[in-house]
């Protein structure tokens, strides 16, 4: 993290204009010699924590640049029209005014909020001429078992009501199984779907079995035309932790060197606190440079991550931890 502080507090970047990813045919000789060692992964994410905290002016910063990559969430069975509108406010402004004042950052908002199929208008209307996309889960969320037809058509229904980025859920008997042409016709026909809107590929990494089931399965979904890669659903019973997700970056950058495109990433699920943050946003920066620390290359999937760093900028702000209910998420 050597970016001046002064760089990353300035006003929030609108978000880049990234090309798609066009995709490649699917090479499966590659597929093959893709692996992951285990414990390498383990030992370099283990030394991640202790050697890129930052302090003071630095964190608030490297916080704001946090708020300006997550997808606020809710993805719960009681959703509401006025939960969905509520929670798009908190996107609009999502750090208390006076403390956006006192850091000079009047203006930032989230990268986006996602929700389920049903509320995609309710959002899109509620942040109409705000320039914030709404991502639409899909595809059967989170098990991905629905009739294949009705996958690719909840796809069009969601783009249809205005998603503009689409989180699609794979099937995991493929990667299991290691069908990989079947894993990459399914990603292929689904991105087909999307039309222009953009597609996450969500793995639901803690259900593949093996890192090496992981690095494969991102592999194959970026030939097939992922523009992200996402790591879960969030309702998993295991979500997105650091050697999964470096493992998933190193498959990204792979991927780049290889075709020239650059693929976001999106952790979801599990994280929380804004430290856990700041780590992965020392990896994101390490592992594939800072061109991925903007929203269209790298996400949170996440909802309580951002009441835990709005604390954090009020203590930097104040001096003083304030209750959490003071920073509710709607």
């Amino acid at each position: 993290m050597t970016a001046t502080a002064p760089d990353l507090i300035a006003r929030h970047l609108p978000q880049l204009a990234h090309p798609r990813n066009p995709g490649m045919v699917l090479d499966l000789d590659l597929v093959a010699r893709a692996v992951a060692n285990t414990s390498a992964i383990e030992r370099r994410v283990a030394s991640l924590p202790g050697r890129r905290s930052v302090k003071k002016d630095w964190q608030a910063a490297w916080l704001c640049k946090a708020v300006s990559l997550i997808d606020l969430t809710t993805l719960s069975g009681d959703d509401t029209e006025g939960r969905v509108r509520r929670l798009c406010a908190k996107a609009r402004q999502p750090v208390a005014p006076a403390i956006l004042e006192a850091l000079g950052m009047e203006g930032l908002t989230v990268a986006a909020i996602c929700v389920y199929h049903d509320m995609v208008a309710t959002a899109v209307t509620a942040l109409e001429g705000t320039g914030i996309p709404v991502a639409a889960v899909s595809t059967g969320f989170p098990a991905g078992l629905s009739p294949y037809r009705l996958r690719l058509a909840e796809i069009g229904e969601s783009v249809a009501a205005g998603a503009a980025e689409i989180d699609i859920v794979i099937s995991r008997r493929h990667v299991l199984t290691g069908n990989w042409r079947a894993l990459y016709d399914e990603m292929a026909e689904m991105r087909a779907a999307c039309g222009a809107a953009h597609i996450k590929a969500i793995l639901a990494t803690g259900e593949l079995g093996s890192l090496r089931n992981v690095a494969r399965a991102s592999l194959v979904c970026m030939m097939a035309g992922a523009d992200f890669i996402k790591t879960s659903t969030g309702k998993e019973a295991v979500n997105a932790t650091l050697p999964v997700s470096l493992v998933m970056i190193r498959a990204i950058r792979d991927y780049a060197d290889l075709t020239g495109v650059r693929v976001g990433y999106k952790p979801a699920g599990g994280i929380s606190k804004a430290k856990d943050a700041l780590v992965y946003l020392s990896l994101i920066k390490e592992e594939l440079g800072e061109r991925w620390l903007q929203p269209d290359l790298f996400r949170f999937g996440a909802s309580s991550l951002l009441g835990d760093i709005e604390r954090q900028l009020d203590h930097h702000v104040t001096g003083q931890y304030s209750a959490g209910f003071r920073h509710a998420m709607a």
